[in-house]
């Protein structure tokens, strides 16, 4: 018991020395890009909190009019009211969208171009995790559906805007847990089976397989795509996973935060020399290995038609 209280306070010494050091190798890549914005348009759905929010931040500071399309309105609206503040820009705006309904997807691009004749810049980076079996208003299993079916109605719909502004971007937040995804055609609603783990990592394969199909639809226009894995980040996304919560908590110094974890979207986002990148897979700011699903061309194509028809599109 004495070696242990002599020890502590060496123990506690390390910790302190430790901790940022872990911090600092864990916080990933940083986006370098020196870009200025001034006069092109931004949208990033989710940016109410979180990633969304740290990267809806940067662009406002670059001096982007910044569209913040959320669900949740009131603290969408407190979110552009802090980013307002801390950039000395104005022009961050508040849209309704929610992405399960496809109503609400429309509603928003309907006034979004009544309001815009140019996008500069889509961010994809809403999503659902970890959800219990749950459908979408057009009856689609939610994780499927937001994290997406939800995108890509919203890009289609976003698409010629973005080919009249190129250059320009779509760039749409995946994850590492792609690698152990499957699309599972046969059961896209969940209804013969469901585990919301697998759910979640499908549908971030789905994200990795849209990206690569929309990469090669646009060739030659000028609009060039992008996934990216943000890194193990501290959000709400986890809320409805008591274990994950745990985890989080007790692995705090390996968990990067929002700020760091919106880097490699702000890089995507704004890095030059990239547009031969176009359907690839970034992490800490760099290319990244994806999985042999993730490559198939036959099955982003067949997901890319799915979700046509899903869509009714």
């Amino acid at each position: 018991m004495i070696g242990i209280l002599v020890l502590l306070p060496s123990f506690f010494s390390f910790l302190y020395v430790a901790v940022p050091c872990i911090r600092k190798y864990f916080a990933g890549g940083v986006c370098t890009s020196t870009v200025q914005l001034p006069g092109k348009v931004v949208v990033v759905t989710g940016a109410n909190t979180g990633i969304g929010k740290e990267t809806a931040k940067e662009l406002a500071r670059r001096g982007a009019r910044v569209y913040i399309a959320c669900r949740d309105i009131l603290k969408g609206e407190s979110a552009a009211s802090e980013i307002r503040a801390a950039t000395k820009n104005q022009q961050v705006f508040v849209r309704k969208l929610d992405l399960s309904d496809t109503k609400s997807i429309r509603a928003f691009a309907e006034g979004f171009l009544a309001e815009e004749k140019q996008l500069h810049i889509l961010i994809n980076n809403a999503g659902v995790m970890m959800c219990p079996y749950s459908k979408t208003a057009d009856g689609f299993e939610t994780h499927f559906g937001v994290n997406h079916l939800g995108h890509f109605l919203l890009t289609h719909l976003l698409l010629e805007t973005l080919k009249e502004s190129a250059p320009s971007r779509v760039v749409n937040v995946s994850s590492m847990i792609h690698h152990f995804g499957s699309i599972y055609f046969r059961n896209l609603k969940g209804e013969k089976y469901y585990n919301r783990v697998f759910a979640y990592c499908q549908s971030k394969l789905a994200n990795i397989l849209f990206t690569r199909e929309l990469a090669y639809r646009l060739k030659g226009t000028g609009v060039t795509t992008y996934a990216v894995h943000p890194g193990i980040v501290r959000s709400e996304l986890v809320r409805h996973s008591f274990v994950l919560c745990l985890l989080w908590r007790l692995f705090a110094p390996f968990v990067k935060s929002a700020q760091q974890g919106a880097q490699t979207s702000l890089h995507c986002a704004l890095a030059e020399g990239i547009e031969s990148q176009s359907g690839r897979y970034f992490s800490d700011c760099k290319k990244a290995w994806v999985s042999p699903k993730g490559r198939n061309n036959k099955t982003a194509r067949r997901l890319w038609d799915v979700s046509c028809e899903l869509l009714g599109i």
